[in-house]
């Protein structure tokens, strides 16, 4: 049986070994040259990446929401302008961090639609909930990523579509 198995099946295609600076051809059609290899000064140094975030798991959530898991702080960005509540965020979880709190609350508020006889507010050209966008795309920039190991909606218990569990990560893990 398994040598009808064995028949039936090609083989994985290995990809090419590559050792080496790359080859390079010659303007004349002349054989490819290798290329020299950069002088250890003249190369960079990789820079670090910073830590990739990890999806809040849904046992996570239910943990937090259930009260099992404590919040350790809350930020309450309502009425916040977006350059400030960027601010007001970035220095929330370094203080957290600081303090050892693992899982925090970032409220944002739902972002209601205007009233349509609201004419100040109709006349606004920028769309409801910016924060509700934003902080999101905040907590995935390079510098907040060394913070955040994950974050996730959080339950209707604690704010729903309204706000965000941010779970941090430990100041020695940075």
């Amino acid at each position: 049986m398994w040598q009808a198995v064995t028949r039936a099946i090609d083989p994985v295609k290995a990809k090419p070994r590559v050792s080496g600076p790359p080859r390079v051809a010659s303007a004349h059609g002349a054989a490819p040259m290798r290329t020299p290899a950069a002088a250890p000064s003249q190369e960079r140094a990789p820079q670090a990446q910073p830590p990739e975030l990890t999806p809040l798991d849904r046992r996570q959530a239910r943990l937090i929401a259930t009260g099992r898991v404590a919040i350790g702080a809350r930020l309450d960005l309502h009425g916040c302008q977006e350059r400030e509540a960027h601010g007001r965020l970035h220095a929330f979880l370094h203080a957290a961090q600081r303090e050892g709190h693992t899982t925090v609350l970032i409220i944002t508020g739902k972002g209601g639609r205007a009233a349509e006889d609201d004419a100040p507010a109709a006349m606004d050209a920028r769309p409801r909930g910016v924060l509700r966008r934003s902080v999101p795309r905040w907590l995935r920039e390079p510098e907040l990523r060394t913070l955040v190991v994950s974050f996730g909606a959080a339950s209707p218990r604690h704010g729903g579509a309204g706000a965000i569990y941010v779970r941090l990560r430990r100041a020695a893990e940075r």
